[in-house]
């Protein structure tokens, strides 16, 4: 870890559902409704923070989709809970079925030790 850093990233899988008032939204409304609602509050309260987002309804019927936020440390990743509970986003387009939080490779960190990874498959 970074002399600089004392904290280390933080991953946070979110597992959300759409709301049926998501679905009723047209595409280019739903697009525009998460451009000007949701991502300038995320923007303006937070800092350090990534997203990714994957789709899953056609694998799940619990879980429409994983959002993954990486944040640069705890208290990046408090500011964006509490800035997506003020967004439709939370619980009114989508509601939040689990948080799955963890820190990339933390056994190596807390052990010393180097990470063990599998190699890039593709490759061969």
């Amino acid at each position: 870890m970074p002399a600089d850093r004392t904290e280390s990233p933080v991953t946070a899988f979110m597992l959300v559902k759409t709301t049926p008032e998501w679905l009723a939204m047209p595409v280019a409304e739903r697009v525009e409704a998460f451009r000007t609602q949701i991502v300038p509050v995320v923007e303006t309260r937070t800092r350090g923070v990534r997203s990714r987002f994957y789709d899953t309804e056609f694998y799940s019927a619990r879980v429409t989709d994983v959002w993954v936020w990486e944040a640069d440390d705890h208290d990046a990743y408090r500011l964006l809970i509490d800035a997506l509970r003020e967004t439709p986003f939370w619980d009114r387009y989508f509601e939040v079925v689990d948080l799955l939080v963890g820190v990339e490779n933390g056994y190596a960190l807390t052990y010393d030790v180097e990470p063990v990874a599998t190699l890039d498959t593709r490759d061969r």
